[in-house]
C-alpha cells in the first residue's frame, strides 16, 4: 500500500529531529473504554424464557398453526 501525504510528512519531520506526533497521543487513544459486563443470572433466564419462542417444542408439533388448520380442513 502507498503511504499517505500525512505520513510522507510525519516521517520527514521525524528524520529532521522534530518529535513524531503520533508519539504525543495519550495512553487510551487507542483503547476501548466501554465497560464490559457479564449477564447476570436474570439475564440469562430472560434469554432461555424466549429464545426461540415463535416455534413448537413439543416434538409432535401438535401446537402448531399449521397443525390446527390441517387437522380442520381434514375433518370437513
Amino acid at each position: 500500500m502507498a503511504k499517505s501525504k500525512v505520513k510522507k510528512s510525519r516521517n520527514k519531520l521525524e528524520r529532521e529531529g522534530v518529535r513524531n506526533p503520533e508519539l504525543n497521543r495519550g495512553i487510551f487513544a487507542m483503547a476501548d473504554m466501554r465497560t464490559r459486563t457479564t449477564k447476570t443470572k436474570k439475564d440469562k433466564m430472560n434469554q432461555i424464557k424466549y429464545k426461540n419462542r415463535l416455534f413448537d417444542h413439543s416434538g409432535d408439533g401438535s401446537n402448531s398453526p399449521f397443525f390446527i388448520v390441517y387437522q380442520e380442513m381434514i375433518k370437513c
